[in-house]
């Protein structure tokens, strides 16, 4: 970490001395880094500004996932999601985050039934009765980034399939809970490994969530098979998404060698993933968005 001086301006931008402000806090976090821990750089570390930025963004995100939610149904396409997803975010002042983002075509995420993540939408891929899909959301207002993303069944869904999409949901709830300051991501990532083993599901490995707020993929990466004790540790401005996903069978996967963005379960068995976007605070959590 690079600090000031005792009487010079705080990092954090509040203006106010850093004796007075966060020299405390980073005596604290160097202890803990000196026991061999990874700490946030100051640059993950959100002021009050900034969150209140990201939370204009993530309005917006929040708003265009229950427009998906009122409109989507069997028959239609994941391309008339993009459209939506785009026209929706663009009307309230936003750009879809995905959109060219490292080549990705469009503006949202649609992954179907054993596409775990990264499925792109068209015209060809059509909603049908009994499907459950995941629409991954994320706005860029003004450089102010948010992210989140909601299963959806289509129709009569197997129960099979609709327990998995409950599980997949509530894994967010049991991780939430190992959420506060001076904890550890590892903390977040056992207890919702063991929560989904339990269950008889399995979390993917090599995908994971994401520090986020003035980037669209902030550090660290963050693991939902990790150990508690381990990963990163929380402290009250940092933020990230939890969005682990869950298999219905065994967690490894293959990437769709023709568009080089979809990830499937190797196994063909079904996957689910909801997604929020968390801030860490002084005595606990806040979601930013969902």
């Amino acid at each position: 970490m690079k600090k000031p001086g005792r009487n010079d301006a705080c990092w954090c931008g509040s203006g106010k001395k850093y004796k007075k402000c966060h020299i405390d806090f980073d005596e604290r976090m160097e202890e803990i880094e000196a026991q061999g821990h990874i700490i946030p750089d100051h640059s993950l570390i959100k002021n009050k500004e900034q969150i209140e930025k990201i939370k204009e963004s993530a309005k917006i995100n929040i708003a265009v996932l229950d427009y998906v939610s009122k409109h989507i149904r069997a028959g239609i396409s994941t391309a008339e999601i993009d459209r939506w997803v785009y026209e929706q975010t663009v009307k309230m002042g936003g750009v879809p985050a995905p959109l060219n983002y490292q080549g990705f075509p469009k503006s949202v995420c649609t992954s179907i039934n054993n596409e775990i993540c990264h499925g792109i939408p068209s015209e060809d891929i059509i909603l049908k009765d009994g499907d459950i899909v995941n629409v991954d959301c994320s706005t860029n207002l003004n450089g102010y980034f948010s992210d989140s993303s909601r299963m959806f069944c289509i129709g009569e869904v197997s129960d099979d399939r609709k327990k998995l999409v409950e599980a997949a949901k509530q894994a967010l709830e049991v991780g939430l809970k190992q959420v506060r300051p001076w904890g550890f991501l590892g903390d977040m990532g056992q207890a919702i490994n063991d929560f989904i083993k339990s269950k008889g599901y399995s979390v993917v490995r090599e995908v994971g969530g994401h520090g986020i707020g003035l980037e669209f993929h902030e550090d660290p990466w963050v693991s939902y098979v990790s150990t508690k004790g381990t990963e990163m540790l929380m402290v009250p401005g940092f933020m990230f998404t939890i969005e682990p996903m869950i298999n219905m069978g065994k967690p490894d996967l293959y990437t769709d060698e023709e568009n080089g963005w979809t990830l499937y379960t190797k196994d063909g068995l079904p996957s689910a993933q909801w997604e929020i976007q968390v801030l860490v605070t002084e005595d606990g959590y806040e979601i930013i968005s969902y």
